[in-house]
């Protein structure tokens, strides 16, 4: 901080150092001096691409949503390096809500991870509703799951052709074409369902069940910007584990730090990974009582499926958790256990067994 504020004071034009100096505000959870660092940086730069970009996150990250998801659109400025992909420069129109798309075939195809995709394919629903013909792209792991999502006509693997279509929106511009508020979200209990014979397959594979069962994921994907701080050891949590309960493992990779753990503590059923494809980890999820996870694709699909889901999230965390809630706008069933400190893991661990005993202390 003295760093940036004597850069500045040495020139106060210096966009950059404005906006390193509001990256750290929000590090820091200084929400107000992050923005106006933000807006001073934007202010000597308007094209500040960065700038603008996490000016949007930072908008989200408090709910302002009508200011934040216009500003949002500033991610295609440098999609390639935010790992978001390349902007597919359709020659159809892009769409974001201002024409009638009656009687007109839309694209949404997913711009992210697996997580963004399950979290804003519920829109697909609303622009049914409008009278499209609703073509739904998207990764091919997502495919069987997604197939009979409500409003799709046509679910395509991405890399595939694509059929015609009259107009194209990235599914994470959804928010923005719907005017999405805090109380508009459209968040219905359960808008993805899991393969009904997968389910009663596992349940046969899974046996009697004689205790709780939770379903666990502690790791994502290591190459994300913010794993460090998302992502935990597995032998930091084992002993915070209760021992009353049943645990799986529903992630499919683990880490080489990670094995030993999970070989010296048996009581973590560790299932193959051929079994653990996206179909077969949401038909897991319904024999699961509650799904306990760090910020990852898990969360999306166990909240979309409508189970009971404990999100583990850092002290900042990404910016759709929104910030001081217990809750999520996103996911009716889903818990949010923040750190009260940053890096401070056992403290969260120690609420989420606290709560395993409440809630299951009669199963």
């Amino acid at each position: 901080m003295s760093s940036y504020d004597q850069a500045i004071a040495a020139d106060a034009t210096d966009a950059m150092a404005h906006y390193n100096r509001a990256l750290l505000m929000q590090d820091c959870s200084r929400w107000d001096a992050a923005l106006a660092s933000y807006n001073q940086a934007i202010s000597i730069d308007p094209g500040y691409a960065d700038a603008q970009y996490n000016r949007s996150l930072a908008l989200l990250f408090q709910g302002d949503f009508e200011n934040g998801w216009r500003s949002y659109e500033w991610r295609w400025k440098n999609a390639q390096r935010l790992s978001i992909g390349i902007p597919r420069n359709f020659t159809q129109p892009l769409w974001l809500g201002e024409e009638s798309i009656a009687g007109k075939r839309l694209l949404l195809y997913s711009e992210g991870g697996l997580g963004d995709t399950l979290q804003f394919c519920r829109y697909a629903a609303l622009c049914a509703a409008r009278g499209a013909t609703v073509l739904l792209e998207v990764q091919p792991p997502l495919l069987g799951l997604v197939a009979n999502l409500e409003g799709v006509s046509r679910v395509i693997a991405a890399g595939s052709p694509l059929p015609p279509f009259d107009y194209q929106c990235p599914l994470m511009s959804m928010p923005l074409a719907f005017k999405t508020t805090l109380d508009t979200i459209p968040a219905t209990p359960k808008y993805l369902h899991s393969d009904k014979t997968k389910v009663a397959r596992w349940r046969a594979m899974l046996g009697e069940r004689n205790r709780p069962r939770v379903g666990l994921v502690w790791s994502g994907n290591p190459t994300n910007t913010i794993d460090l701080r998302r992502s935990i050891r597995l032998a930091d949590w084992v002993a915070h584990l209760p021992s009353e309960f049943q645990y799986f493992r529903l992630q499919r990779q683990v880490r080489e730090a990670d094995q030993a753990t999970l070989d010296s503590h048996p009581f973590i059923v560790s299932l193959d990974d051929d079994f653990l494809d996206f179909d077969d980890t949401a038909a897991l999820c319904e024999c699961m009582d509650v799904v306990i996870s760090v910020d990852t694709s898990i969360v999306h699909l166990s909240g979309a499926l409508g189970r009971p889901t404990w999100v583990l999230l850092p002290f900042t965390p990404d910016w759709r958790w929104l910030l001081d809630r217990g809750d999520t706008p996103w996911y009716r069933t889903a818990k949010l256990y923040r750190q009260k400190a940053a890096g401070d893991w056992n403290e969260v661990f120690a609420r989420v067994a606290t709560d395993l005993h409440r809630e299951f202390r009669s199963c």
